[in-house]
């Protein structure tokens, strides 16, 4: 027994000292958590629904339509097993979770993983380290987003409150778009014709069109509440392509919360949310009794666009309501003034659809809960970008042959060029539509070193200075042409970054929602026109950290952030239009030093293209 102690003795310090060794060499690579593991199984299926007048499939998450809700706490792991049983490639992005040390589990096809194909399975596991709110999750591949969304609930720790009244109810408000045609069928026409995308048939409040659309008098959405309480609604905007303001009739809304993150109270009778926004918002049932209208409504920024102009509508509903009409209406038919307009719901005015400083007053007011002197927030940078956004018109190609072959080509071609002047529709940063690969993911190409699918001379500005806003060479025959390239911008681990995103006018100003996946950042100023350092006005006290920013139509917006998550990033346009054209760039950061600064490796089960 004596010299079994100083063995165990022995063996205790070579344990200790290898441990450390293999957490040096990378063995060990996984975020330290306090929090419960939460399993979800998702199937994604094709459903036969029947919206305005019409029967069709769709694409869905176990046959819902929204999706289901994942509900977690801060600092939980999450694991999520996907199984394609649909006939399309899929993929899903949790928007707003940033996937610490977990790049591969991130989800934006052929950017760090290729698709699931149909039959197979792949599962996704992070956690949600220091994250709470309202996030959401979405297809990241074609226009399957369109149907393919539920949102993400993230509480705080047990014990730990809200910082703002404890609501009496929460409710989920997922906004959107439906279209009548085939998604993924859609996105191919477009692309092909060089033009254009159709507007919606439907904006859709939690998938319900509302009694505005044919055939939809009985699809709505309602939400009863009773007089005297306060609601909370987490409102995600998973749209494709429009922006919409929101606001519920003789109702005022305060936001406590954007983008997963509590923020200063700031009291509004209407918002806006882009594609890729979240929101949290009170409501105190504090009118009299009766049905007001959950109006969902159009912000189209650009010009000479076509949209959808019919706004949803939802009720929010006292409870005794209904009651309360049908004595009204039994009232008035004694006086034989009976009217059936009795029992509408009470409108909720909007701003009109192109009230840029409507859009912009909601963004004004959003502050941090809490002052930065302590935060993350760089207060010295690194590294500074400045990064031009907007559309391009790539010029047509013509035949060079006057071959009946060569007619053919020509007519094929002036058909595929439905864009403006005849040309093709782009859309750029800093003036490169990015390409993605179609039979690897950067992530994969980056990490094993396999040359030839990415290059990494993203420019830290464009190549010329201009007046964006109002010089931009938007007539024949000023080139209006973007290159094309899968340039990426790598950064070394650690890196304090600013980054000024620049409206132009190239086609047209725009309000552009910008999405950074893998980080959320400080929006430290934006405004109207030409960004000008000399009278940019920053906020560095409180900003908003958001994950999703809309730069102003025909103005600029400035971002900070730390690059300390290792991996490959995907930054774009939430817009799926500007998308598929292009409006996007990869950035690359490096490793750190250590286990908890270096990426790990990929999983077992890592769909192959």
């Amino acid at each position: 027994m004596a010299d079994l102690v100083p063995s165990l003795f022995l063996c205790l310090i070579f344990l200790i000292v290898n441990a450390h060794k293999m957490e040096a060499k990378g063995f060990i690579k996984q975020w330290p958590r306090e929090g419960t593991t939460k399993f979800y199984d998702f199937k994604v299926q094709t459903k036969r629904i029947t919206k305005l007048c019409n029967t069709k499939e769709i694409v869905t998450i176990n046959g819902m339509y929204p999706g289901p809700v994942v509900y977690a706490q801060e600092d939980d792991r999450v694991i999520v097993k996907v199984t394609n049983e649909s006939p399309y490639n899929a993929t899903i992005h949790w928007h707003g979770v940033r996937q610490r040390l977990s790049c591969w589990s991130d989800g934006p096809s052929y950017i760090t993983q290729c698709p699931i194909q149909s039959g197979q399975t792949f599962t996704y596991e992070f956690t949600l380290v220091q994250q709470k709110g309202t996030l959401f999750w979405h297809a990241h591949v074609s226009w399957l987003r369109g149907t393919v969304y539920g949102a993400i609930v993230v509480y705080p720790k047990t014990g730990i409150p809200y910082p703002f009244i404890h609501p009496y109810q929460e409710h989920i408000i997922i906004l959107g778009e439906y279209w009548l045609r085939d998604l993924v069928q859609l996105e191919q026409s477009v692309i092909a014709s060089g033009g254009a995308p159709p507007p919606a048939d439907a904006f859709t409040i939690n998938g319900h069109p509302g009694p505005n659309y044919n055939c939809s008098n009985n699809d709505v959405y309602k939400i009863d509440v009773v007089q005297g309480k306060t609601y909370l609604l987490r409102l995600i905007h998973a749209g494709l392509n429009m922006e919409n303001f929101f606001a519920i009739g003789n109702h005022n809304l305060t936001i406590v919360e954007a983008d997963g993150e509590y923020t200063k109270p700031v009291t509004t009778d209407h918002v806006m949310l882009g594609p890729g926004q979240t929101l949290n918002v009170l409501i105190t049932a504090n009118q009299p009794i009766g049905r007001y209208s959950m109006t969902m409504g159009p912000y189209m920024s650009a010009r000479n666009v076509s949209f959808q102009n019919i706004t949803s509508i939802a009720y929010f509903q006292y409870s005794g309501a209904a009651a309360a009409a049908k004595n009204k209406k039994k009232k008035k038919k004694k006086k034989g003034k009976a009217n059936l307009n009795d029992t509408l719901p009470l409108p909720a005015p909007l701003p009109k659809f192109n009230d840029n400083l409507a859009a912009k007053t909601i963004m004004d007011g959003l502050k941090s809960l809490n002052n930065q002197t302590t935060s993350g927030m760089p207060k010295e940078i690194d590294k500074n970008l400045f990064i031009t956004i907007g559309l391009n018109v790539n010029k047509c190609e013509s035949s060079s042959s006057s071959s009946s072959s060569s007619s053919s080509s020509s007519r094929r071609r002036r058909e595929n060029c439905q864009g403006l002047n005849g040309g093709v529709m782009a859309a750029s940063m800093n003036n490169i539509s990015f390409i993605k690969p179609n039979n690897i993911s950067l992530l994969e190409a980056y990490y094993n070193n396999i040359n030839g699918y990415f290059t990494e001379d993203f420019p830290d500005f464009p190549s010329k200075f201009y007046d964006f806003v109002n010089g931009a060479p938007n007539n024949a025959p000023n080139d209006t042409n973007s290159l094309n390239g899968s340039r990426t911008y790598v950064v070394e681990y650690g890196t304090r970054l600013q980054i000024i995103f620049q409206d132009t006018g190239t086609v047209s100003t725009e309000n552009h929602p910008i999405h950074l996946h893998g980080y959320s950042f400080y929006v430290i100023g934006y405004g109207f026109g030409n960004y000008n350092s000399d009278t940019a006005n920053f906020n560095l006290l409180d900003p908003p950290y958001m994950n999703t920013i809309g730069v102003p139509a025909g103005g600029w917006a400035a971002i900070r952030f730390t690059a300390d998550n290792p991996g490959v990033w995907f930054m774009h346009c939430h817009l799926e239009i500007h998308l598929s054209w292009g409006l996007s760039v990869v950035f690359i950061v490096k490793n750190g030093q250590g286990p908890l600064e270096t990426l790990p490796h990929p999983p077992t089960d890592m769909p192959r293209c």
